[in-house]
């Protein structure tokens, strides 16, 4: 596939991704395509990061960048691995506090504390050197923005990014996704909330002690004393 030269338009899901998607990804990428951004909420390994993947697809496909960000240097490390299996190690790039690879490069992997310093000394509303050619931006594990810490990393690179940059935000546990979704709309532009409940990977609950590791509940989901 020629990232460069391909329509966007010409984009086909079952050639990227040869099995049948869920609902909710198909809403997702239908809401990219009507240029809103989105927030995404969805169980632990139910294929969010699909949906970035895409974006991804789109913005190579004409010749855009995408910035994927996420709150934890190993997490970046590991979305770098990932991308370069993916997408070729030429395509990939990865800025974090101590490390600074291929950053000019198509796919710019980042922890949020980066993207947002990359936004500081640009006025709001506008596109800096280092944003130019950025289509999306996916913000990984969004939940964060509930730390009392680090929260604020998050609200301000939602606040700071242009509006015409679409934004990704990906979690699985945001309690007020509907109020967030509502707060982007504000600060941002037009918003999407995608929410799917669906685990396809089952939850079991159990407990340890010296004499190994023990289901808790029996099969009626009742607590076994």
């Amino acid at each position: 596939m020629s990232y460069s030269t391909q329509n966007s338009q010409e984009l086909d899901l079952k050639t990227l991704f040869p099995f049948e998607l869920d609902n909710f990804q198909k809403q997702a990428i239908a809401a990219l395509n009507a240029g809103k951004s989105v927030v995404v909420c969805a169980p632990t390994g139910s294929g969010k990061t699909l949906i970035g993947e895409y974006a991804i697809y789109r913005a190579l496909s004409r010749g855009r960048r995408v910035f994927y960000t996420t709150p934890l240097k190993a997490l970046s490390n590991q979305k770098l691995r990932d991308f370069r299996n993916q997408f070729g190690s030429e395509m990939v790039g990865l800025v974090t506090g101590d490390t600074s690879v291929n950053r000019e490069a198509p796919i710019l992997v980042m922890t949020t504390e980066i993207f947002r310093n990359m936004l500081y000394g640009t006025p709001i509303g506008e596109i800096g050197t280092s944003l130019e050619r950025v289509e999306a931006v996916v913000l990984d594990e969004c939940h964060y923005m509930n730390d009392r810490q680090r929260g604020t990393v998050w609200e301000e690179s939602i606040i700071y990014c242009p509006s015409e940059i679409q934004l990704l935000a990906l979690s699985a546990t945001v309690a007020n996704s509907d109020q967030l979704t509502d707060w982007i709309l504000r600060v941002h532009g037009p918003t999407e909330l995608i929410y799917s409940d669906f685990r396809p990977v089952p939850l079991e609950f159990n407990f340890s002690n010296n004499k190994g590791l023990f289901p808790l509940l029996n099969n009626n989901q009742k607590r076994i004393n």
